[in-house]
């Protein structure tokens, strides 16, 4: 699993949907750098840099599984990057099936340009016996000479959804088209089009293994969103939260608001915190996500962070729509949590470091005890969120 925006919770999806017929081999956290990636193969857990002797026992324990039987018939694997050449260190796994989720901005302050981030995640085709793509957010031109198979919601992908419904946060529903033209009529847990999306790397994935139609639709249904990624909660007031707050790009802030955008509602807010990591562009980039918010759609914009309040909202504000700026999510939260309205849609989404959104989330939860469900909640992150935000 390569590419910019989309791969854990492709990860999961693909999980989920081999899981009912194969076994299947997963880390639930995010190991996709080249100290963790190995370690999923044998399931442990990172049990951190300088413990000496849980590095001795996974050594002792990776001894006892190699000379056995492997238990697995299927690993799913991230590989991710922080700068050039890193993507190829991967090639040591030799990956049956390579997915290739999206490429856009990613990392800012170590690729100089968009084209430097496809040359760097598209080095996954090198070592890779057969490559999936999605080709909606792909540029064609970063495809040319390579053999692969496609999906998407654009018509000319091999695998693709038609009559996606949206426009409520129960249930889409779609036609699948398979790349042999055969149809089926699914329904899906995932949201809007970026949800259906990752839905249909994973049905392209189990036809290209054998799985049968019947399979496939009982394995889309099976497909959840997991914490911080497009997960719907109760809100306060009788409200809807879309709690995507794991992490945040251009490209999946704007798949976000085309959910709330999309979504009948009574009223619709948006929580955006700064996007991390952009590099040189960031200031842009932001006032691009200010522009794409729809003042007819939105009733109210609040943004968390210094790039987000200085470049988001001034952008967001010239497009007609109510804005108000935070530099805590806790503080955003509590503003947020007057403001809701009877049947209201509140979509979180933002970066990690200096935004942390879903603190604000927490605030709006019609049960305290769905703080669970939401991401960075052991001990270590609410000490760094305290520390970050005293």
């Amino acid at each position: 699993m390569a590419g910019s925006a989309g791969k854990t919770s492709t990860k999961f999806a693909l999980a989920q949907m081999l899981a009912s017929k194969k076994k299947v081999l997963f880390q639930e956290g995010n190991y996709n750098d080249r100290l963790t990636v190995p370690l999923i193969f044998f399931g442990h857990d990172h049990p951190g840099l300088f413990n000496v002797f849980g590095w001795i026992s996974v050594f002792y324990k990776n001894y006892k599984t190699i000379n056995s039987d492997y238990p697995y018939e299927c690993v799913i694997v991230e590989v991710g990057t922080d700068g050039p050449g890193q993507i190829e260190q991967f090639a040591y796994l030799q990956p049956e099936i390579a997915v290739l989720t999206s490429i856009a901005e990613e990392h800012m302050e170590y690729f100089d340009s968009i084209d430097d981030v496809a040359r760097e995640e598209m080095a996954v085709h090198k070592y890779a016996k057969l490559l999936v793509v999605n080709i909606d957010d792909t540029d064609q031109k970063y495809l040319e000479g390579l053999d692969f198979t496609s999906y998407g919601l654009s018509e000319n992908a091999d695998y693709r959804f038609t009559k996606l419904s949206t426009g409520d946060l129960h249930k889409p529903t779609a036609e699948l088209v398979l790349s042999n033209g055969t149809k089926i009529e699914v329904k899906l847990n995932m949201l809007g089009r970026q949800g259906a999306k990752i839905c249909l790397a994973a049905a392209t994935v189990a036809d290209m293994l054998g799985y049968s139609n019947e399979e496939i639709i009982s394995g889309l249904e099976s497909i959840k969103p997991v914490s911080g990624r497009l997960m719907v909660l109760h809100g306060k007031n009788d409200s809807k939260i879309l709690d995507d707050t794991y992490n945040a790009s251009p490209i999946a802030v704007k798949a976000a608001l085309d959910v709330l955008c999309n979504t009948k509602a009574k009223q619709r807010i948006a929580i955006l915190g700064s996007m991390n990591e952009l590099g040189k562009d960031s200031n842009e980039l932001h006032k691009e996500i200010g522009e794409y918010c729809e003042s007819s759609k939105l009733d109210l914009v609040v943004t968390i962070g210094e790039q987000a309040s200085n470049y988001l909202a001034p952008a967001a504000k010239d497009k007609g729509i109510k804005v108000s700026s935070f530099n805590s999510p806790y503080e955003a939260g509590e503003f947020v949590a007057e403001q809701i309205k009877p049947g209201a849609v509140v979509l979180a989404k933002g970066s990690q470091n200096g935004v942390f959104a879903e603190e604000a989330v927490k605030k709006l939860l019609a049960h305290a005890s769905d703080s669970k469900k939401l991401v960075r909640q052991t001990a270590y992150w609410q000490a760094k969120k305290a520390k970050q935000f005293s």
